[in-house]
């Protein structure tokens, strides 16, 4: 089942499409771990807020509770995955009543990761383009998402406990671990200043002169021989990395001239069709990762 047709209704939670199978060495991933674990996505999966462990006992949110018991119909001793984004992914038993569910933790299907240190950066969108972005942020492996307000910006309010409520739900659909940081909005003057120095900032620009992004960002490719701040103990290891989408009128000039000047910044350039801004997240965060990524 593609992304297009998942829903989620009283059959069960929508079930996301998880690419071909690795084998042998190329199941191995950069930080040298063994292939992706089998993943459970015919069972319902939801996030608790609480510590996990075995034998402890969580009592779900109204939402989540709501959801296995009247939308699923879920009964009493029925097998759930919960998680948290700090201690694994656990099998759970669900108790109690519908106004007052909660889950007793069994054993662990899949221990903690760390998250990928990959940032999103973005110029605020209207609701239901926001909602999309969001998941599909969360989805590409972004581990926060950050509003940022220019010259040329929108929509100046951001509903973060939307934007919140959007990641978790995508982080439950998709088996994601980790639950990505929500941040307030602030100016793009204030996340520059914010940005460490060795953080690689990819900022996606229209006007960028190399129009391969391929090309830009295999220039941005760590080596074990570069100077500082993109020098690293490995070509293979990941980098910190900010990917920075503007506004759909793109970047003032002022904007564009100061992202410029600042070191470790890739101006990247998304192809020869202008993209809406909520494709471009798609498109950036995806080269990103198979260029820079944990996709490699």
């Amino acid at each position: 089942m593609t992304a297009h047709n998942r829903r989620r209704t009283a059959e069960g939670p929508e079930i996301p499409w998880r690419g071909p199978a690795r084998e042998g060495k190329a199941a191995q991933n950069l930080m040298g771990l063994n292939s992706l674990p089998a993943y459970d996505f015919h069972s319902p999966r939801v996030f608790v807020a609480g510590a996990l462990a075995a034998g402890t006992e969580t009592a779900l949110g109204s939402a989540s509770g709501h959801y296995l018991r009247n939308v699923l119909r879920l009964r009493e001793g029925a097998e759930v995955l919960a998680f948290n984004g700090k201690d694994g992914e656990w099998l759970a038993v669900l108790s109690g009543t519908s106004k007052r569910s909660t889950l007793t933790m069994q054993k662990q299907t899949r221990p903690q990761t760390e998250a990928r240190d990959l940032h999103y950066l973005f110029a605020p969108l209207k609701h239901e383009r926001l909602d999309y972005m969001v998941q599909k942020a969360i989805e590409m492996g972004a581990s926060r998402l950050q509003p940022v307000l220019t010259r040329h910006t929108q929509v100046k309010r951001v509903n973060v406990e939307r934007m919140r409520a959007n990641a978790i739900e995508a982080a439950e659909q998709c088996g994601v671990l980790n639950v990505a940081d929500i941040s307030e909005p602030m100016t793009l003057a204030r996340a520059i200043a914010a940005r460490k120095p060795d953080r690689l900032l990819v900022f996606c620009d229209e006007e960028a002169e190399v129009n391969n992004p391929i090309e830009a960002l295999a220039d941005a490719r760590p080596s074990p021989t570069a100077m500082l701040p993109l020098t690293m103990s490995s070509p293979n290891e990941l980098q910190s990395i900010a990917v920075l989408v503007g506004p759909e009128g793109g970047f003032a000039e002022d904007e564009r001239a100061a992202l410029m000047k600042l070191p470790n910044t890739v101006r990247l350039s998304l192809g020869p069709r202008i993209l809406r801004a909520d494709t471009a997240a798609v498109a950036a965060l995806a080269l990103v990762q198979a260029m820079l990524g944990d996709w490699r």
